[in-house]
């Protein structure tokens, strides 16, 4: 009796993590810098990986990710047919500061604004960095909150996994 009660737990694991790969991205605006509405179902359906990266000016670890991501960034495009979006929560007040910091960094992501947190609040997370990852189908993957140096590697392995996946 005791190892049917185990083997329903992990069997009911199992499943719940299935169902959380199978979720589909929600159908939320967002902006563009220079204002235009876009849906982000637009970018997760576009038959490639996508990362979706929530940060803010003001947050230190988001740079300090973002940064460490983009020395990586141009092989992961190439190797596994992916993208990034880094999608800002900075106020309406503070979104003059993004372009700017941005173009300085360098960074050859996609930025996007989620001002009005309608994004995240869709997503159900509460603080930045936050990063999901989202399947060619659309779904999201994987979600992570947090930064420390390393966990680049560790986004990258999640990438070439469903990249793998993708291929077979």
């Amino acid at each position: 009796m005791k190892s049917f009660k185990l083997f329903a737990v992990l069997l009911l694991a199992c499943f719940s993590t299935a169902t959380f790969a199978q979720k589909a991205v929600p159908s939320v605006n967002v902006k563009t810098l220079d204002g235009k509405t876009v849906d982000i179902q637009d970018y997760a359906k576009n038959g490639k990986i996508t990362v979706l990266s929530f940060w803010a000016t003001w947050c230190s670890p988001c740079k300090k990710e973002l940064d460490a991501i983009a020395d990586l960034y141009p092989d992961w495009v190439e190797e596994y047919d992916m993208e990034l979006l880094a999608i800002t929560i900075d106020t309406r007040r503070a979104l003059a500061k993004v372009g700017p910091m941005v173009e300085s960094k360098n960074w050859e992501y996609t930025v996007l604004s989620d001002a009005n947190q309608e994004l995240q609040q869709a997503l159900n997370f509460q603080t930045v960095p936050h990063t999901i990852v989202i399947d060619k189908d659309g779904n999201i993957a994987y979600s992570h909150s947090g930064y420390v140096p390393g966990d680049e590697y560790e986004l990258e392995d999640k990438i070439k996994e469903l990249a793998t996946a993708a291929k077979e």
